[in-house]
């Protein structure tokens, strides 16, 4: 067990005089104390963000992919076409190489994966990609507006979503995929107008709260819209909210808390 601080064993109330960044380092170390290493393979938690995504609100058919680098140089992991996100196993994921040659599983890639290719080419510190078109997404999509984000919940995507005003097309030729990769940039998300979400992460974990997110985002603001003028968030304290929630423990204690309530309905996934 981690050795207790300073403020830890101080007096009883000690802590109400403290000031908020020596508060802010007592949650982290806190929180590090009892964050718990995954005990799901790769497979196992891309699989598991399948559920959680369907559970979501992420469902549009066989539209959508989600994919993380795989077990080879140059290569991914990836859904085979014609099985829905509610279908997914860690057993019937596919591995595909940039090409998207299969190199191990059965089945064929969905041609969009295309796209992903770029984007791990062009961004060495993304593990996992996730595209889907959930419904509130794709509705503020079709508005041609930039995602905004003004409330605490949404601030992970404070600065770290762009957007893609133009449709390209149908994303299965290196046009799009180089398209996509570039507005994305240096972001973990991104809106596509007239299409759906892109997020990165530098773990399964990370992309797959960011989507969830997303769709969170997109839905408020559509609310917020009808009812009148979105104000804005001040900078400096939604950078601040940025920072607190996107770091890989508050992703992973997230993560597991839905990842519980998709094999409570979902067991068959980590097969």
């Amino acid at each position: 067990m981690q050795k207790n601080t300073p403020y830890e064993v101080a007096a009883p109330g000690a802590s109400l005089a403290l000031s908020k960044d020596a508060l802010v380092a007592i949650a982290e170390r806190r929180l590090a104390s009892v964050t718990q290493d995954s005990p799901w393979s790769v497979r196992q938690t891309l699989a598991l963000s399948c559920r959680i995504l369907f559970d979501g609100g992420h469902d549009s058919g066989l539209a959508g992919q989600i994919s993380c680098r795989g077990g080879q140089d140059g290569t991914f992991y990836t859904q085979q076409l014609g099985l829905g996100f509610d279908e997914i196993t860690a057993s019937n994921l596919i591995e595909v190489d940039h090409d998207l040659r299969v190199v191990h599983g059965e089945g064929i890639p969905n041609p969009a994966n295309r796209f992903h290719s770029w984007i791990y080419r062009q961004r060495p510190d993304v593990a996992c990609i996730i595209h889907t078109h959930p419904t509130h997404v794709a509705a503020l999509s079709m508005l041609e507006q930039p995602l905004i984000v003004s409330h605490m919940d949404t601030c992970p995507l404070f600065d770290d979503c762009a957007f893609l005003p133009s449709w390209p097309g149908v994303p299965v030729g290196n046009e799009e995929g180089e398209i996509i990769a570039d507005a994305l940039g240096d972001k973990r998300a991104i809106l596509l107008a007239h299409h759906g979400q892109l997020v990165v992460g530098r773990t399964v974990e990370e992309a797959c709260m960011l989507a969830l997110l997303m769709e969170r985002a997109a839905r408020l603001q559509l609310l917020a819209m009808a009812a009148g003028t979105i104000l804005p968030l001040p900078p400096a304290l939604a950078r601040e909210a940025h920072d607190w929630i996107s770091t890989a423990r508050r992703d992973s204690v997230t993560f597991a808390y839905y990842a519980r309530r998709a094999l409570r309905q979902h067991a068959d996934c980590l097969a």
